[in-house]
Order: structure tokens, then C-alpha cells, then sequence
């Protein structure tokens, strides 16, 4: 039972833990610099003596990189720097022939303006692809993310087309039938090949508010006004967002047992839930990313992320969640710097705060979802200069705040908050490159646009690794000789075994998947602490979040240390970042 009373329903993604590829920096197969299917393939025994049970990849569909694979031109093919259908056949057979299960990322809030149906829209007004998009004679006030306006004018049609992030991702228009049994098929044709499952990108921007004119604009009314207020826009929970996912369910994931998984930003924990009850027919789980920045904080800020927001959050979040709902448990992913690196970046403390960090995602309740790397307790690149950046949301920022300030101080900012510091190659050995490949990571293939910020060649959308500057590893080359999976492996008490052993943990003992949670200290700072119960057995995680020592409080008697960050027990302190799971006698 739940703190609700009610007994949760066990499914296997309650019990998995995930762990997240991403595959252009993975592994590499056929030396070409970039991370393909055959990469993935080869680490799978890797990844199941981890103890994995799930792998969820970052889109392998046929792209122009404008986005690294967010922009897809076509869903029924495989990116070419990545391999064939049928080695994505063969990876997906090996997956399951381990007991393991693959969701893949399903972008469907846009397009690229390369696919065929953006190709056909802009043929003509009345071609039935033209309300496929989202098309407007004059534009409104929406910005992208990735900066600038969110729309992009059209001559042939003298009309205005929809893009929330970059210039060549077209949003999707979700209120045309057409285009919804378009998607329909398109993800059953997935499903029949066996995927288990689906991480749906930013699936909660697919339902915009509109009026007979167009897309509202921001600030129209007084809901605008607020949203405004708060810096969202219109599209981030739209009038027919439950519609949209209900008729998903019924029609497409409920018939095959699909797991799906939405990426929501910004909704909240209330909404979250009306998302995510399992009674509601829509989403199984969502990520949501409010417990990545502190409050008042965006991904470009340079700050000291403190622990303790993190655990107000996730108590706050916990409690609020019934047994309908199912949280997800993250920290790093393709979209945000590391963690260790935003806590805090002194080596002295980079294990001791990785395996801290390892205790509370597997103890708190929900599912885990363990990034590339994460095991290893990789952290942010030293990049030197925004030459060796690929993210286009960087580059178009960086073009951005060169207006408003010196290049150093801009290319400071978005240090602190680029997405190519979790896109780093995977630090497999201490070999040249970190084992990754036996040439250079070379980043993604730049679109034209991207190149030519950087002064760059030409670089058109086929493979040309020795095109592009290469892009160097974590804290300088040295990095990877002592946070590489082959050294780890080997070293009982390197983070690798930590995760190893904790994730053991977690599957032997079901208190810790679905036992009911009780908080204490919670007004204590820096001290995070927490029952697990399932009536048959309990657990205490005892954890400090800071740097200093501080006074442990009292505990049963009666109880023995399973696992620790720290090798011996302190009876009266907690030392720098010490976690601890206790199991603890029910008579």
C-alpha cells in the first residue's frame, strides 16, 4: 500500500531501471567518429551486467541533423551515420533475447522541413499537407526556444509556418484527423517490430490555444496574461493536450501494452498527475524537469546547485503522487549539463557525490533513469571556445548575447548551460579517445546554417567526420584514465560497482520498487532521510547533501548498514556527501 491507501499495480516498468543512450556519442563501430547501432550493440552485455532492464535511445530516424535527430525527415528509416533497419533489427532482437526491453524517442510535435509531408505542404495552400502544419498569415509574438521568432515566412505561399525550436523543425498541427491517423500508423508500424515502448518528446507542447484568427498570442487574455507573467506560452498544456493522449492510448499504446513516458516541461506536479493517474487512460509516466534548476534559475546560469531544493522538491513531489502515479527519477540526460558538476565540481568530491547521488535514485520511490556516463560519474567538458560546441540551440544562443556582450563573457554563459556537455563520448577505456572510436568524436553533422556560424566548410547533411574540429574529452585527456568503464569495472569501490550493487539491491528487495515511503528530518538541512516500507521488510536512507560534516540523528538500534558511500560507519557525524541504506528489523 501507498500512502493513499491504495495498493499500486505492478507492471515492469514500475520495477525497471532505465538507462538512457544517446547514440551519435555511444559507441563507435566502423571508425567513422560518430556513435552508431552496431556500437550499441556491441556494449549490451555491458549494459545488462550493469543490470539494466530497459535501454531508451535518442532518435535513430533518417535526419539533416539540424537538431541531432530531434528534426526527423523520415520515420520509417534509420539515420545513415547510425546503420541500417536491419541492424536496428538485430539490436532490438539482442535487447530481448537479454529479458531486456527498448523504448524509443518519439518526436511528434514536429517535423523537420525536409520530411515529405513540409515538402508538400508548402506546394500549395490546398494541398491536403498544408494543414498539416501550422500555417498563419501573419505571424503572433511566440519566440523558439532555440531564440528569435518562432516563425519562418514563406514566400511561395506568402504565409508564415510554426516552429517552437529551430528554423527547420515545423510544428506539427495536431488538431487536423488527418495528421493524427498519419502518426497513428506511423507508430504502429514501430510497434509491430516489437518496440516495448516510447519517450514522447515534449509531447505536452502538441495542443496549441488557438481562435478563429490563429494561435493566440502571448498576453491576449487574461490566462495569456498570467502565462506571460510566468514566461510560458500557450502551447505548454493547449485545450486538447488529454484529447490528443487519450486517443493515443485507446487507439495505438493500450492494444500493444506499450510504456510511454512524456517529456512535459514546465507543467507542474498538480497537472503532472491528471497526466499520469492510471485510471485517466493517457501517459504512464512523464518527466518533468522542475527539479533540475532551483528556483529562479535557468540551465544558462552560473550557480551552485543546492541538494536541499532538490530534496524539498522530491518530498513535496512524492507526497503529492498516489498510487496512480508513477515518478521518474533522473538527473542527467541529452538536454542538461551534468549533475556532479552542478552540485559541485571539486574532484576531491566526484565519487563520494556520484554514489550519493546513485543511493536517493534508487531508494526514493518510482523508476530510475540513468544516463550515459552517469555510472561513471562523468561530468561537464572544458570546452575552450564555442567552436567546439555542436548544439543549436548554443550556437543560436551564443549569436544572441554577442549583441549584448563580449564574446568571452557569452561564451561563459552558455558554458554554464550547453546540452553538448552530456554529449560527450561515452568513456568506455583509457585508449586513445576514451575507446569510443579509434578516431576523434566528431560532434554532429552541422546543417549549412550551423557551418556557416562557425566559419565553417559547407557541410551539407552526408558523413564527413574530418570535416569538423574534434571535440576533446571531460577534464582534459586525463579524465578518462581513471572514469572509464573498463578501469571501473575492475574496482570494487568505484561508482560503476556502486550502481552495480545498488541496482542488485533494488530488484532483490520490492520495498524499495513499491513499499510505501515516510520522510523524517525534513526541516533539517542538508540531512535527507527516509523510510521504506513494504510490511515485510524496511529500509532506512540516511543521506547528508553538503559538503560539511554534520551531526547523524537518532536511529533504531536494531538495524545493519546494506550499503554506503563511506567504507567504515561514523556513529555521531555524517561526513561530506555520506549516503547510506539501512535495513532495519520489523519485530
Amino acid at each position: 500500500p501507498r500512502h493513499d491507501g491504495v495498493v499500486a499495480s505492478p507492471a515492469w516498468w514500475k520495477e525497471a531501471v532505465f538507462y538512457q543512450i544517446y547514440p551519435r556519442s555511444f559507441k563507435d563501430s566502423n571508425e567513422d567518429g560518430i556513435g552508431d547501432l552496431q556500437g550499441i550493440i556491441e556494449k549490451l552485455d555491458y549494459l545488462q551486467s550493469l543490470g539494466i532492464d530497459a535501454i531508451w535511445l535518442s532518435p535513430i530516424y533518417d535526419s539533416p541533423n539540424d537538431d541531432n535527430g530531434y528534426d526527423i525527415r523520415d520515420y520509417h528509416k534509420i539515420m545513415m551515420e547510425f546503420g541500417t533497419m536491419s541492424d536496428f533489427d538485430q539490436l532490438l532482437e539482442d535487447i530481448h533475447a537479454r529479458g531486456m526491453h527498448l523504448i524509443m524517442d518519439l518526436v511528434i510535435n514536429h517535423t523537420s522541413d525536409e520530411h515529405e509531408w513540409f515538402q508538400k505542404a508548402l506546394s500549395s495552400k490546398d494541398s491536403p499537407y498544408h494543414d498539416y502544419y501550422i500555417f498563419q498569415d501573419q505571424p503572433n509574438n511566440w519566440t523558439s526556444f532555440f531564440s528569435g521568432s518562432a516563425w519562418n515566412y514563406y514566400e511561395g505561399l506568402n504565409q508564415y509556418a510554426l516552429h517552437l525550436f529551430s528554423k527547420k523543425q515545423m510544428d506539427l498541427n495536431w488538431e487536423n484527423p488527418s495528421l493524427r491517423r498519419e502518426i497513428a500508423s506511423m507508430v504502429r508500424w514501430w510497434l509491430q517490430k516489437g518496440v516495448d515502448g516510447f519517450r514522447l518528446d515534449v509531447v505536452n507542447y502538441i495542443s496549441k490555444g488557438t481562435t478563429e484568427e490563429g494561435l493566440l498570442p502571448q498576453g491576449d487574455d487574461l490566462i495569456g496574461s498570467l502565462m506571460k507573467f510566468y514566461g510560458v506560452e500557450h502551447y505548454f498544456y493547449g485545450p486538447n493536450l488529454h484529447q490528443h493522449l487519450r486517443e493515443l492510448k485507446k487507439e495505438i499504446f493500450a492494444p500493444f501494452g506499450t510504456f510511454t513516458v512524456g517529456e512535459t516541461p514546465g507543467i507542474g506536479i498538480e497537472m503532472s498527475k491528471l497526466l499520469t493517474d492510471d485510471y485517466r487512460e493517457e501517459l504512464d509516466m512523464v518527466f518533468s524537469f522542475d527539479h533540475l534548476e532551483m528556483p529562479g534559475k535557468v540551465r544558462s546560469d552560473i550557480y551552485q546547485y543546492d541538494l536541499n531544493y532538490y530534496k524539498s522538491y522530491m518530498i513535496e513531489m512524492t507526497e503529492s503522487l498516489g498510487s496512480h502515479s508513477q515518478a521518474s527519477l533522473f538527473y542527467d540526460n541529452h538536454d542538461n549539463p551534468r549533475m556532479l558538476s552542478k552540485i559541485n565540481s571539486d574532484p576531491k568530491y566526484r565519487s563520494v557525490l556520484a554514489k550519493l547521488l546513485a543511493v536517493i535514485q534508487l531508494t526514493l520511490r518510482g523508476t530510475p533513469f540513468i544516463y550515459q556516463g552517469q555510472e561513471l560519474g562523468m561530468v561537464n567538458q572544458n570546452f575552450q571556445s564555442i567552436d567546439e560546441l555542436r548544439d543549436v540551440e548554443s550556437l543560436n544562443l551564443f549569436e544572441e548575447l554577442c549583441k549584448k556582450m563580449p564574446e568571452a563573457e557569452a561564451f561563459k554563459t552558455i558554458l554554464a548551460g550547453t546540452r553538448d556537455h552530456a554529449r560527450t563520448p561515452m568513456q568506455w577505456s583509457d585508449e586513445a579517445n576514451g575507446g569510443f572510436s579509434d578516431i576523434p568524436y566528431s560532434g554532429t553533422l552541422l546543417s549549412n546554417t550551423a557551418a556557416s556560424k562557425l566559419d565553417l566548410p559547407d557541410a551539407g547533411f552526408t558523413p564527413s567526420a574530418a570535416l569538423l574540429p574534434k571535440i576533446p574529452f571531460g577534464w582534459g585527456s586525463e579524465d578518462c584514465h581513471e572514469y572509464n568503464a573498463a578501469t571501473q569495472m575492475l574496482d570494487e569501490h568505484s561508482v560503476w560497482r556502486f550502481y552495480q550493487a545498488l541496482i542488485q539491491h533494488r530488484k532483490a528487495h520490492p520495498a524499495l520498487i513499491y513499499g510505501d515511503i515516510a520522510f523524517t528530518n525534513k526541516k533539517t538541512k542538508d540531512m535527507f532521510t527516509y523510510y521504506r516500507t513494504d510490511g515485510k521488510e524496511k529500509f532506512y536512507i540516511e543521506c547528508n547533501l553538503g559538503k560539511s560534516t554534520i551531526k547523524r540523528k537518532k536511529q533504531e538500534s536494531d538495524s545493519k548498514r546494506l550499503i554506503s558511500n563511506y567504507p567504515a560507519q561514523s556513529i555521531r557525524v555524517l561526513r561530506p556527501y555520506e549516503a547510506s541504506v539501512y535495513v532495519v528489523s520489523l519485530s
